[in-house]
C-alpha cells in the first residue's frame, strides 16, 4: 500500500509532538497497521465506527484478546482518526469500550519476598530490593537516574512515572551501603567512557538541545546502565541505555520457581506487595497513596481487599467461638 508508510510517518511525527514514550509509538504504529490490514488496506480515511468496531469485535470474539488490550487498540485508532487524520468523532460515542474485570492484585508474603529476592544476584536483585522497599513500578526502576537518588535524605524520586507525574518514595536503610557500591562501580565505569570519547546518555524532551553538555554528565546516568552500546531507535545515536527490564522479568519469573512459590508472580507483585505490608503494619492509607503515586485513594483502596484477614480485615465470628 504505497499510502501507508507516509500515514504511518504522520502518526510517529504526532507521538514525538506530544513526547510520547517510544512503547506507545511501537504500539500505536502496530495497531494502526493492523487495522489496516483487517480492512484488506483501505484507508482508515474511508472507514469509521462500523470498521472499528468490526476490528475491535473480532480482537474479542475471535482472537480472545483481554478487556486492556482492547482498550489499548481503541486508544490507537481514536489518536489516528483525532490527532493525525483531524476528522471530528461524532461516531466516538458508539464505539464501546470493553470493561476490565475488577481483579485482586497477586501479593507476596514477607517470607515469599525474602525467598526470591535470595534467588536474586546483582543488579538484578539490586533493582529486585528497590521495587519492593520503595513500590517502584519496574520501569522506574530501571530509568532511574543518579540526580534521583537522595542519600542525605533516604529519598528515591520518581521522575515522569506513570501519568507523566514526580513523585517520592522511600529508600530502605539496608540498601543504602550497596546502592553506594553500586553506584561507585557505574561512576568508575562513566569515566572510562568519557575518556573513550563516549559517555552519553538520552534526555527526554529534547533537553539536549536546551543543555548540550547534560547528556554526558554524572547526574544525567542511569543508576542501571545496560551492560552494551545500544543503537537509539529515534535518533540514530550509539549509546548506552538502561537496564533491560527483560533481563529483569526472566530472573525474577526463574527465582519464583526456584522458591518454589505457585503464585503468578512478576516484577509488579512486589510493588503490590510493598503496598499491601505497609498497610498490614497500620501505616496510613494516604500515606501509602502518596508513595504510589495514586491519584485517587480509590486506586490504593484494593490493598485492604489483600490484607493477611481478608475482606476489610474484620475478625471473622468463627473466630470468636
Amino acid at each position: 500500500m504505497d499510502g501507508k508508510p507516509r500515514l504511518l510517518d504522520e502518526v510517529r511525527d504526532q507521538i514525538r509532538l506530544r513526547h510520547y514514550s517510544i512503547r506507545t509509538e511501537r504500539v500505536y504504529c502496530e495497531w494502526v497497521k493492523r487495522y489496516i490490514r483487517f480492512h484488506k488496506y483501505r484507508h482508515p480515511v474511508e472507514m469509521g465506527a462500523a470498521e472499528v468496531e468490526a476490528f475491535l469485535s473480532d480482537l474479542a470474539m475471535r482472537r480472545d484478546v483481554s478487556a486492556s488490550t482492547k482498550n489499548q487498540a481503541l486508544a490507537a485508532l481514536l489518536f489516528l482518526y483525532k490527532q493525525v487524520l483531524k476528522q471530528e468523532l461524532p461516531w466516538l460515542g458508539e464505539v464501546v469500550r470493553a470493561k476490565k474485570p475488577a481483579r485482586l492484585p497477586v501479593v507476596l508474603s514477607i517470607d515469599e519476598v525474602q525467598r526470591i529476592i535470595r534467588h536474586l544476584e546483582g543488579e538484578v536483585g539490586l533493582v529486585a530490593r528497590l521495587l519492593y522497599g520503595g513500590g517502584l513500578r519496574l520501569m522506574e526502576g530501571v530509568r532511574l537516574r543518579i540526580k534521583d537518588i537522595d542519600f542525605s535524605r533516604n529519598e528515591v524520586i520518581i521522575r515522569d512515572g506513570k501519568g507523566r507525574k514526580d513523585r517520592v518514595t522511600v529508600m530502605p536503610a539496608s540498601l543504602v551501603l550497596s546502592l553506594k557500591q553500586h553506584i561507585a562501580m557505574v561512576r568508575a565505569a562513566h569515566q572510562l567512557e568519557l575518556a573513550a570519547g563516549r559517555g552519553d546518555v538520552y534526555l527526554p524532551d529534547a533537553l539536549s538541545r536546551k543543555y548540550p553538555n547534560a547528556p554526558w554528565e554524572w547526574a544525567w546516568q542511569y543508576v542501571f546502565p545496560a551492560a552494551g552500546l545500544s543503537v537509539d531507535p529515534r535518533s540514530g545515536s550509539v549509546r548506552r541505555h538502561h537496564l533491560d527490564e527483560k533481563r529483569v522479568q526472566r530472573a525474577f519469573k526463574r527465582a519464583v520457581a526456584a522458591a518454589g512459590i505457585a503464585k503468578l508472580a512478576t516484577p509488579h507483585t512486589l510493588r503490590h506487595s510493598f503496598a499491601t505490608h505497609l498497610l498490614e503494619s497500620g501505616q496510613d492509607i494516604r500515606t501509602v497513596q502518596e508513595l504510589l503515586g495514586h491519584a485517587d485513594v480509590k486506586t490504593t483502596m484494593i490493598y485492604t481487599h489483600v490484607l493477611n484477614r481478608g475482606g476489610l480485615a474484620v475478625l471473622s465470628p468463627l473466630d470468636r467461638i
